[in-house]
């Protein structure tokens, strides 16, 4: 897929056409759908599609309200992991070539990527992880086990990563971090609210950064 030259405007053709993949709430999707219905300071990308890895999550109901397409790209039953992996990410490329998108950010999407995605989009798919990686990634590391892993290190400080994603889990070169204290007496759940906060903040300014890098 072919990049292409765009100028940044006040009108959604001509802003760089990305997908959302989600598995959750869609809390961080949220954060890039209300940057990019602002009129006053327009954002260099626009969502074609929303693409979930799971049926009825909050995400879905989101992109609905708000008028985005969405599609769903669910692991088959009775196939190995790999396997899994493998079906979702060539369903997640068919949608992909469907919506004539240009880039992809994960924001909070489980399934680990493979095959022909990979390559295709290599240098144009983004991934929020929480926590400062190159700590506490790779296979295993998503949501709770994440903060648990982080507070049994005894480690003063967490935060969130926006990578780029290639053919390893969570081994993309960095693109940005934010970061949180670690505070005494805390839980996961208290150290994962703390960093959901800079979340927000972090894929919008990663996707800002992606689109802005795929215009010249």
């Amino acid at each position: 897929m072919a990049r292409k030259t765009l100028s940044l405007n006040n009108t959604n053709q001509e802003r760089l056409p990305i997908a959302v993949l989600v598995s959750g709430g869609g809390t961080n999707l949220q954060a890039l759908i209300d940057a990019s219905e602002q009129r006053d300071e327009p954002v260099p990308y626009r969502i074609a599609v929303v693409v979930a890895d799971k049926e009825g999550t909050g995400a879905i109901e989101r992109a609905i309200r708000h008028g985005i397409p969405y599609e769903l790209a669910l692991p088959p039953k009775g196939l190995s992991r790999p396997l899994q992996r493998q079906a979702v990410s060539d369903r997640v490329l068919e949608i992909m070539g469907a919506y004539q998108v240009e880039a992809i950010v994960l924001a909070g999407f489980l399934t680990i990527m493979s095959g022909n995605l990979i390559s295709q989009f290599a240098g144009r798919m983004i991934n929020l992880h929480p926590a400062l990686l190159p700590k506490f990634g790779g296979p295993g590391m998503w949501g709770h086990h994440v903060h648990e892993a982080v507070l049994a290190s005894g480690d003063s400080e967490s935060g969130c990563t926006v990578h780029l994603v290639d053919s390893g889990c969570d081994t993309g070169r960095i693109l940005l971090q934010k970061k949180v204290p670690v505070l005494s007496g805390d839980t996961p759940e208290r150290l994962a609210n703390r960093i959901h906060a800079v979340e927000h903040e972090a894929v919008l300014e990663g996707t800002i950064l992606l689109a802005r890098s795929l215009q010249t």
